[in-house]
């Protein structure tokens, strides 16, 4: 009953993620891991500044040279934004955009002119310069978020929410 328990909690519930890469430094560092709250996505909102995990789109093995199938990243843009860049600034329907969680500059690779379509969401590593992420690869369509991170819990002396 337990190991029924389990695996149905972590199908449909909670799961936990390792961070293999530098693209969310310095909020997430490579070898964190996180708990994802999956039921939050299918039966709550996503919101500018969530943390999510995606599975990731065909196009990072070919534009990132990375063969992982999810992804962590910050949503930067949802359905029906428009957004733009202009040096380090990010633009969200003409305002510029207020980062309120810790990110790293420059900007790197600009936003050209985007429009998120319906059910999509756009997605930024905080490590900015060093992220492959939606201004590459485009955006993320809402079935394939898995779920929001909102606990790191490893390593021991970082454990918290995001």
């Amino acid at each position: 009953m337990a190991v029924v328990a389990s695996l149905l909690m972590r199908s449909f519930v909670f799961q936990t993620y390792f961070i293999p890469s530098g693209s969310m430094v310095p909020t997430l560092q490579i070898g964190d891991r996180l708990i994802v709250d999956k039921l939050s996505v299918d039966f709550g909102t996503i919101n500018r500044g969530d943390i999510v995990v995606f599975l990731a789109p065909s196009a990072v093995s070919r534009d990132c040279n990375d063969a992982v199938t999810d992804l962590v990243k910050r949503v930067i843009g949802l359905p029906g934004d428009h957004l733009t860049s202009k040096g380090d600034v990010i633009f969200v329907n003409g305002r510029p955009l207020k980062e309120r969680w810790t990110h790293n500059e420059p900007l790197g690779t600009a936003i050209g002119q985007v429009t998120v379509p319906a059910n999509h969401y756009f997605m930024m590593g905080d490590n900015h310069p060093y992220s492959c992420d939606s201004r590459t690869w485009g955006t993320v369509a809402r079935s394939a978020i898995i779920g929001k991170a909102f606990v790191r819990i490893w390593p021991f002396a970082r454990v918290g929410f995001l």
